[in-house]
């Protein structure tokens, strides 16, 4: 184990840090249950509540600090980590119009624990893979219009007798249907790869939005080519945010109450036929008030 992961396991998360994702729990708990968002964000549920009773004794001056204080954050991860307080002042003045001092910008960013990436030579041998990292362009808006306007993709595991199967998986945002998903005892370019390829068998993507995290099937370039190619828009998630893709951690979460932890499997072949089964009940049959009490294959029937 990292020296990083140690001393998140060993203390968790700082008390700024803390409070950066309960603004943004705030912001989605109109969407989303609390609960989820807070497993999602590694935040305790009481901790939140906590902290949002604290928010009715705020003086002005508090509530002020604590809305840029979200701005800052929202342009630190914009830039990926590069700016410091100098260029988030410019990008404060810039995309919100707030005139505000270096020093207090400063003291801000110091309270919240981020500062500018510092570059840093390293050696390296043989071929380094390009990365290609696209802007957030969902920007946490995980309403649709129609199908296939927007599609969210990720990866989650599954551990049997001691083993382990990775589903891939790809979400249409309009009536939450999951559209394509593939199995693989690897979690590699090939498994997102192949779920892409089947929901393009199935469905027509000629522009659709298609959201991920930044892992690293994601920003290969093999992948973002056949993406273009395919005439699919790339979004992925701000590094470190899980929230950005808090719509299809929420099907992996009732997969995982519903279906997975309620059985003991010992075979592979055991685990794919509940996942299948799974997911066949989630399109066409389970409810969601969301969705007017429809299952997503019945709402996009009335609906679409």
């Amino acid at each position: 184990m990292s020296k990083k992961a140690l001393r998140s396991q060993k203390g968790g998360k700082k008390p700024k840090e803390k409070t950066v994702e309960f603004q943004i729990i705030a912001e989605m708990a109109k969407r989303y249950p609390v609960s989820l968002l807070c497993k999602i964000a590694h935040v305790s549920k009481s901790g939140y509540y906590k902290w949002l009773r604290c928010q009715e004794h705020l003086t002005p001056k508090q509530k002020e600090e604590q809305q840029i204080k979200s701005l800052i954050m929202d342009g630190y991860q914009k830039s990926k980590g590069i700016y410091g307080y100098p260029r988030i002042k410019a990008w404060l003045r810039q995309s919100h119009g707030i005139q505000i001092n270096h020093k207090r910008v400063y003291r801000l960013m110091k309270e919240m624990g981020i500062q500018s990436r510092i570059r840093r030579k390293r050696k390296f041998f043989g071929r380094r893979e390009q990365v290609v990292v696209s802007d957030n362009k969902l920007n946490r808006d995980f309403t649709a219009s129609h199908p296939r306007e927007k599609w969210a993709t990720d990866i989650t595991f599954v551990i049997f007798n001691g083993r382990r199967l990775y589903l891939s998986v790809i979400y249409d945002l309009f009536n939450n249907e999951v559209i394509a998903y593939k199995i693989s005892k690897r979690n590699d370019l090939t498994l997102v790869m192949d779920t892409v390829k089947a929901a393009l068998k199935i469905k027509e993507a000629n522009g659709v939005i298609l959201h991920s995290d930044q892992g690293y099937q994601y920003t290969s370039r093999k992948y973002n080519e056949f993406l273009k190619a395919s005439n699919i828009t790339v979004s992925m998630s701000r590094k470190g945010n899980c929230l950005d893709n808090a719509c299809i951690e929420s099907f992996f979460s009732h997969l995982k109450t519903e279906c997975l932890y309620l059985n003991v499997f010992t075979k592979e072949d055991e685990v794919k036929k509940a996942i299948q089964r799974y997911i066949h009940f989630y399109n066409y049959e389970r409810i969601q008030v969301r969705l007017n009490n429809l299952s997503p294959v019945l709402y996009r029937a009335q609906i679409a």
